[in-house]
């Protein structure tokens, strides 16, 4: 096995990416998810989004931005108004986005810029509901950084798909969130066989290391 063959690999350029999970306003601003109405601007899910995970995501986007890293952002929103292709599973925990949602959008801080790509789904697995793995491939993706919520659901879902089909998975831990420490460490514990868990300091100075990719 060759170096390159490592999880925590060197990222090179034309060959890395960063896939921003679930950063959408519904489920990341505080009193909008109807799934949770009970959870205020200081529970320890909104805290954690305020004062550690957004900050370290919008590090990690300005750094992939300057050295030309592929971004992507994946939102749960229906490709139809009442929702109708939405999975079985989300029909029946009633989390259903429908097209165009005024909250169905990424958050401010990671909004994405012209060119990017954002690619709605409607299943917890991002590679399930959606043609990632053609666009990645299409772009000859390698090594994919994963960040979002929750750190339990639907982050773990993209994180061992990914592994399973090829790619060098990078988490920096503090950079994802889930309702309670507890299950966000326990996330981190169950997939860590798919990846390399790693911190945002460490992913920044990786991604800053590297060449300019070419546009």
């Amino acid at each position: 096995m060759s170096t390159t063959d490592r999880r925590e690999a060197h990222y090179t350029p034309g060959e890395t990416a960063v896939l921003f999970v679930d950063m959408q306003k519904m489920f990341c601003l505080p009193g909008l998810d109807p799934a949770h109405p009970e959870m205020n601007a200081e529970h320890y899910y909104f805290r954690r989004l305020r004062d550690t995970v957004i900050p370290n995501q919008v590090r990690i986007l300005e750094a992939a931005r300057a050295k030309g890293v592929q971004v992507m952002h994946t939102i749960i929103e229906a490709l139809t108004e009442d929702c109708r292709d939405a999975s079985l599973d989300h029909k029946l925990s009633d989390l259903l986005v429908p097209k165009g949602h005024p909250l169905a959008p990424p958050i401010d801080e990671l909004a994405p810029i012209r060119n990017e790509i954002v690619l709605p789904k409607t299943s917890s697995g991002v590679f399930n509901s959606t043609n990632i793995d053609y666009v990645l491939r299409n772009l000859g993706i390698r090594y994919l950084i994963v960040a979002g919520v929750v750190t339990d659901q639907c982050v773990d879902m993209a994180v061992r798909d990914a592994a399973d089909r090829g790619y060098l998975v990078t988490v920096p831990n503090d950079a994802s969130a889930t309702y309670t420490q507890e299950r966000h460490d326990n996330a981190l514990r169950a997939y860590k066989g798919y990846c390399w868990i790693t911190d945002t300091d460490t992913v920044v100075a990786r991604i800053n290391a590297m060449a300019k990719a070419a546009a």
